[in-house]
């Protein structure tokens, strides 16, 4: 079954890996093999893609830039869709739109406002994630998100059919969406931005990047934030309080820099991070009563 997918993948113009290491396709840097990884090479091969799995009732995993994902081990018995820089067209609309498909980078969505004198993206600048992603995930950082900045969202749905969600109609609440709750495939997003000076839009992004740097451990693997922030704490700062920066298991380690993040500090294994993830939450529950919900998702076998 893979194999027929595979060989019509191909001939849609995609690049296809077998037996795919994930760890090579997420920020982790670790967990198993895919039987398929597909990259489509444009939408219209996308969709083509698409339709062919729904006629062999195949359900794709759909990746970015696996920057919010975890693999286990054992991998993924299916196949993945990888929408990557070959469906990354960014345009203007007009003076203050801009169109962005979603297989951009944020870096390279932030610099085209940047170059445009465009403000509103600093929030992102650093985020290490595309605009599907992104919109996903509603993502933010710094006081900004996504929902500030959408207008509206081309996908494709479960049927295989091209739809659209308005600002409206996408739900964007605190690391979620429309699409964290449905089958759909983000295609592309239009955004809403101001006109601002260049230099100013410089030094924010710039502001934004060095924090990054100076508080993240942005050196080793990881899917940034680990935890999403419970209601009335700030989730580093629950772990922190229970003793477990640089706690340890396996190769996985709450970071020494920011106990928000998990690591992967000596060559973890997926289980390693899954393992320290569940202490952490058992820990901090049983010092705090509070039970920390995974910003990352587990995926595989």
């Amino acid at each position: 079954m893979y194999n027929e997918i595979a060989l019509f993948a191909e001939k849609c113009g995609a690049t296809v890996i077998k037996d795919a290491p994930m760890k090579k396709y997420t920020s982790f840097r670790c967990g198993g093999n895919a039987s398929v990884l597909v990259i489509p090479n444009s939408v219209d091969c996308l969709k083509q893609i698409i339709d062919f799995c729904n006629s062999k009732s195949i359900k794709p995993l759909i990746i970015g830039n696996g920057s919010n994902l975890l693999v286990t081990d054992n991998g993924i018995n299916g196949v993945v869709i990888k929408i990557g820089s070959d469906i990354s067209k960014i345009e203007l609309l007009d003076e203050t739109t801009i169109r962005c498909e979603a297989g951009a980078s944020l870096k390279s969505l932030c610099m085209f406002a940047l170059e445009n004198s465009l403000s509103g993206l600093e929030f992102a600048y650093g985020i290490p994630g595309t605009l599907g992603g992104a919109v996903y995930m509603n993502a933010g950082a710094y006081g900004g998100e996504m929902k500030d900045v959408l207008i509206s969202t081309t996908h494709i749905d479960s049927n295989g059919d091209f739809g659209e969600l308005t600002q409206e109609n996408l739900n964007l609440i605190y690391r979620g969406s429309a699409y964290t709750d449905n089958d759909y495939i983000i295609v592309s997003a239009v955004m809403k931005l101001k006109k601002a000076d260049k230099k100013d839009i410089k030094e924010a992004m710039d502001d934004k990047l060095q924090r990054r740097k100076d508080k993240q451990p942005l050196e080793y693997g990881s899917a940034g934030s680990t935890f999403k922030r419970p209601t009335g704490y700030f989730a580093g700062a629950l772990i922190e309080q229970s003793g477990l920066k640089g706690y340890t298991v396996g190769g996985a380690q709450v970071s020494e820099k920011h106990a928000g993040f998990v690591i992967n500090k000596n060559n973890a294994t997926s289980t390693d991070v899954i393992n320290l993830i569940r202490d952490v939450q058992r820990i901090v529950y049983e010092k705090h009563g509070v039970m920390l919900e995974t910003e990352v998702k587990i995926i595989g076998e």
